[in-house]
């Protein structure tokens, strides 16, 4: 061995006990606050916590849970970053959410299209136009509200609540949430 090998070898020791000095913590180092979103939240077919389908935009307004986001195609809710509010004639008509958002059954993103039945016996079928990319739709309608699934065979990819009618409309038409 050489004297340069020697010198590169000695450097290199001299870095590993460097870097592994110290004391060694009793436990896995984990951040003081969790990150991503940790609060779970529900829809159901009356709205979100402190959203509910029919109330108008002044209303949300007033109750300063809606806001008007430079960033985003439209008012957005306080609270609530993975919903977008969908609004006809000034009311809320429909919700556009993804995970966490989950519906009491606990449906949201990623759950699988063969678990639905189970929670809604009386899905309809909706098939996407030949021809687009949209995703085809399984209707979980009660009474004049509605679950909306958009899925890709095998998983929900998006969930959209509200009034039956306008869910219908909205898969029909190809509208998204903007």
């Amino acid at each position: 061995m050489n004297l340069r090998q020697f010198l590169f070898i000695a450097t290199l020791l001299t870095a590993a006990s460097v870097a592994g000095s110290g004391v060694r913590p009793h436990s896995p180092i984990v951040p003081a606050d969790p990150i991503g979103p940790t609060v779970d939240e529900v829809i159901d077919l009356n709205g979100l916590a402190g959203a509910e389908f029919g109330d108008s935009q002044r209303e949300l307004a007033e109750r300063g849970i809606l806001q008007e986001a430079a960033e985003s195609c439209g008012p957005t809710l306080v609270g609530h970053e993975t919903a977008s509010p969908i609004f006809y004639d000034d009311r809320l008509v429909l919700l556009w959410v993804s995970a966490p958002v989950r519906t009491p059954e606990g449906v949201t993103v990623g759950t699988p299209v063969d678990d639905l039945p189970a929670h809604f016996p009386s899905l309809a079928r909706l098939g996407a136009p030949k021809g687009t990319y949209r995703l085809d739709g399984l209707l979980a309608q009660r009474g004049d509200r509605a679950y909306l699934f958009l899925h890709d065979g095998r998983t929900v990819r998006k969930t959209i609540a509200g009034y039956a009618e306008y869910a219908q409309r909205l898969f029909a038409e190809g509208y998204g949430p903007c």
